[in-house]
């Protein structure tokens, strides 16, 4: 009788040392990944990159009549870290590519990017790669808005693979829900408060009225929205099927400025996407949401926090991958 109970035990035990094997080689995995970034990457190799950088990026916002450019930046390294991790897989031209995917419908600054490369190819050639450029233009991007000032560890190198087929798998779809929302950033290594954080980046830019015509046109029971709000989003999405795919709405009230007024919005009804909304309603992240709407500091250093977090996933760094001469090819 004795026995059995020790072995019923043991079962549990074992079951639990297992899974922690499995967390430990997890967790090593993922620190040895962004093993190979540093703060000083560049500090002999191309000393200048950062000012290089952002001196190009003032130049192309400030020349951005729509003020829609610190979006579109940010964008394209959010789509770019979701799909391998954070490699200039999106860069890449190709009938397969990452492009190829409905899911990066409208993203934009890709040229931007590559222009970005051939410059600094002329000051420290094959030293800086398109997976860093991308991370600092979109650093800039959040800076030239009005955000904070992210410092990030450098040293990415650039994919030789991109694919359509994990695009279409791993970008998360408009109708995504905070379940959904929150797996993504945990597995990135962010905490909750940086999951709600790394969203706040809606702050910026518009949504294509492609994506939201579900939510306006074949609404959820549950969801919430402030009357007015809707009857706005209707009058600049007045179909169900877009007429063009170019029409917009804005995320927030400031889409050209980085700050906290997405956070006051959703939690007044006023959410551009049904998983806005509902991050303001969740018992989980209704809090924080509350905390950030009302606490600009507070959402700024953990928006950073979660940037940096953002931008070191799964990368490549070492020998792993290459430093490619033109962003849009392999070498």
């Amino acid at each position: 009788m004795v026995k059995k109970k020790m072995m019923i035990l043991l079962v549990p035990i074992q079951a639990m040392l297992q899974l922690l094997v499995v967390l430990v080689l997890v967790c090593r995995s993922v620190e040895a990944s962004a093993a190979g970034l540093a703060y000083n990457y560049y500090e002999t190799s191309c000393p200048n990159v950062e000012d290089i950088i952002r001196r190009e990026m003032c130049s192309i916002l400030a020349s951005d009549v729509l003020g829609m450019g610190s979006a579109a930046f940010l964008r394209l390294l959010f789509h770019d870290c979701q799909v391998q991790g954070c490699d200039a897989s999106i860069l890449l031209d190709g009938t397969d590519s990452e492009m190829s995917s409905t899911r990066n419908f409208g993203i934009r600054k890709r040229e931007e990017i590559g222009q970005m490369k051939s410059n600094l190819e002329k000051v420290c050639p094959g030293q800086v790669s398109c997976a860093d450029i991308i991370a600092l233009a979109a650093r800039e991007a959040v800076s030239f808005a009005g955000g904070p000032h992210v410092q990030i560890p450098l040293g990415r190198r650039d994919s030789t693979t991109s694919s359509h087929l994990l695009a279409d798998s791993l970008l998360p779809s408009p109708r995504i829900n905070v379940d959904q929302l929150l797996h993504i950033f945990s597995s990135q290594g962010m905490k909750l408060e940086e999951s709600v954080a790394i969203l706040g980046a809606h702050t910026l830019g518009a949504g294509h009225c492609l994506n939201i015509a579900d939510r306006l046109y074949n609404p959820d029971p549950l969801d919430e929205m402030d009357f007015t709000f809707e009857l706005s989003l209707r009058l600049l999405c007045p179909t169900r099927i877009p007429i063009t795919n170019l029409t917009t709405a804005p995320n927030d009230s400031t889409p050209t400025l980085f700050d906290n007024h997405y956070y006051r919005d959703i939690s007044s009804g006023r959410g551009l996407f049904g998983v806005d909304s509902s991050l303001s309603r969740d018992p989980r992240t209704a809090p924080i949401v509350a905390q950030f709407s009302v606490d600009l500091p507070y959402f700024f250093q953990t928006f950073s926090s979660a940037f940096v977090k953002l931008s070191s996933a799964n990368v490549l760094t070492g020998n792993l991958g290459e430093i490619r001469r033109s962003c849009n090819q392999v070498n």
